[in-house]
């Protein structure tokens, strides 16, 4: 939502949710996130039990990661979709269960190569807001809005927060 051209984001608390889908190790400056997406698109038909049409691109930080950041710094991403159980996951794909947990939750329309809403998301709201970072995933829910590099993609980013 934007409240006087400001980027201002609902506090959600999120359900745990079963996933599949494949991961890479990178980092911001060795970003393999086209070569990960160009490998788990074409399996998605794969999976039987997907619970709706959405994507995730989500991330797992060491504990350290935004302490320290630096851009060498590596990290684990995944591309994901929801299912309804773990019971039949294709050769070649894992799962992932992602924690239940509050989550500050930003909606964002641009192209997903611009990094303005993560450096405002990180150097100006989250240090004048009510929380702080949680040490669990960050993600990206993908919908059918999401249209890439296009200046008309929407997305909701989804940050883990604890209160101060």
């Amino acid at each position: 939502m934007l409240i006087n051209g400001i980027n201002t984001p609902t506090i959600e608390h999120f359900s745990e949710l079963q996933l599949i889908g494949l991961s890479l190790e990178m980092s911001v400056t060795q970003n393999s996130t086209g070569l990960l997406w160009s490998r788990f698109g074409p399996r998605i038909k794969d999976i039987e039990n997907k619970t709706a049409n959405y994507k995730l691109s989500l991330q797992e930080y060491p504990i350290d990661y935004f302490k320290e950041f630096s851009p060498d710094k590596s990290f684990i991403k995944w591309a994901l979709v929801p299912v309804s159980n773990l019971s039949s996951i294709p050769e070649g794909l894992a799962s992932f269960t992602l924690k239940k947990g509050l989550y500050a939750v930003f909606k964002y329309k641009g192209p997903s190569n611009d990094p303005s809403i993560f450096q405002y998301i990180f150097s100006k709201w989250l240090p004048n807001s009510e929380y702080v970072l949680d040490n669990r995933p960050h993600f990206e829910l993908l919908g059918e809005q999401y249209k890439n590099n296009d200046v008309q993609s929407e997305e909701k980013i989804y940050i883990p927060v604890k209160p101060k």
